[in-house]
């Protein structure tokens, strides 16, 4: 009686719980991925070096003349005009020789002077015939000695005027000066290998030299063959951007102006040069330079965030969600990054809806629940070197 009892309460719970296990569970929803067609812009590639800076004129200002330093006119570090007085080295032996050679050069007209007069008589006798042709061609001769001794004599007075002139010596050319390495009351010594006294650099313009690898001067060549470019020769069509340690968005902008006629066989690398204005000489020659030159010339690319993009192994590729919003998998092939975008040179279209956010969510073939997003970036320039690191911003959009 109590198992029939217990029979008929259990084997309805047992059926009905087989009954429950047989169902299957609900399906997820598809995943919410944020989906964007790619930009198009007219863009321009910058490659990247690092330069060092130098100097357009850098003199070495050494004495011509030897003597004691008299006294100096400029204080340490500051700026200089050409023609800007910089030292004084003892004047008085030199003037002194000025004087003699100044008085030698009258001893020698007076000498002249008699000489001709001299000549001009002998002439008159020999018409007459009250001398004879021999003590006439003597009278020439010393005329044209007394001649030739004027002249050296007015050499000297050059000469001595000069080593005068070279006792203060001024500035050869514009720019900021170094300290003085010699300091009054010391010997100079002038002439070849003289006494250093102090370096004078120029400021504005200023260079910046740079090493370009041989892949890349081929690669400039080639597309300046075939109108791609401009050649790394034009200056004018150069332009180059640079910035040093402290700023960023290559603020500086200038052109190359000088190629190497060879390459480095050691180094593999040929030298290039760019010029930079440089208002309130701000830089100083010897920092180093990022610089980017033109790597391509302009052309329409197609430009997607660069977290759109994947990675499956060393293969890239991006998610395209199609009209049934089915993610599909595209292979691409990626160009440099641009204004904070990835220029995709290959596997996707501009009316291509491709999933920005969301992308380890999905796989190839599911279905998805896509919101759109346009692209918005605060830099619409995409023709100049900026700064790579901003991010662009995304909004909603229909």
């Amino acid at each position: 009686m109590r198992a029939g009892l217990i029979l008929i309460i259990f084997v309805p719970l047992i059926l009905t719980f087989y009954s429950c296990s047989s169902e299957k569970p609900p399906a997820p929803p598809p995943p919410k991925v944020t989906v964007s067609k790619p930009l198009t812009k007219e863009v321009i590639e910058w490659d990247e070096y690092t330069g060092r800076l130098e100097a357009v004129d850098s003199v070495d200002v050494r004495a011509r003349v030897s003597g004691y330093l008299e006294s100096i006119h400029f204080k340490d570090g500051q700026m200089v005009n050409k023609g800007d007085l910089l030292f004084v080295i003892d004047p008085r032996p030199y003037q002194a020789e000025l004087d003699r050679a100044k008085a030698e050069l009258n001893l020698s007209e007076a000498r002249l002077k008699l000489a001709e007069n001299n000549y001009v008589r002998a002439k008159t006798l020999l018409s007459s015939r009250a001398i004879s042709e021999e003590e006439a061609d003597t009278r020439a001769s010393e005329q044209r000695v007394a001649l030739a001794t004027v002249e050296r004599a007015k050499a000297q007075v050059k000469e001595a005027e000069l080593d005068v002139e070279f006792t203060h010596v001024k500035a050869p050319i514009s720019g900021l000066i170094s300290r003085k390495y010699v300091t009054e009351g010391n010997l100079i010594n002038g002439g070849t290998g003289g006494t250093l006294l102090t370096t004078i650099v120029s400021l504005d313009p200023i260079y910046s030299y740079f090493e370009a690898d041989e892949k890349s001067y081929l690669k400039y060549k080639r597309r300046a063959e075939e109108g791609k470019r401009p050649s790394p020769r034009q200056e004018e069509n150069n332009p180059a951007y640079m910035e040093v340690g402290n700023e960023t968005g290559f603020p500086h902008k200038g052109y190359v102006d000088f190629v190497d006629n060879r390459l480095d066989p050691a180094t593999g690398t040929i030298r290039m040069r760019g010029v930079f204005p440089n208002p309130g000489n701000k830089l100083t020659p010897g920092l180093f330079a990022r610089m980017k030159i033109m790597g391509s010339g302009k052309y329409e690319a197609v430009l997607l965030p660069d977290e759109a993009v994947g990675s499956d192994q060393s293969q890239k590729y991006v998610l395209v969600v199609n009209d049934e919003n089915t993610a599909e998998y595209r292979k691409v092939v990626l160009g440099p990054l641009i204004n904070g975008l990835r220029v995709i040179k290959e596997g996707i279209m501009p009316g291509d809806r491709v999933v920005v956010k969301g992308l380890q969510r999905v796989l190839p073939g599911t279905k998805v629940n896509p919101e759109e997003e346009k692209i918005v970036v605060t830099n619409e320039d995409f023709l100049t070197p900026g700064i790579e690191a901003k991010k662009p911003e995304s909004k909603t959009g229909g």
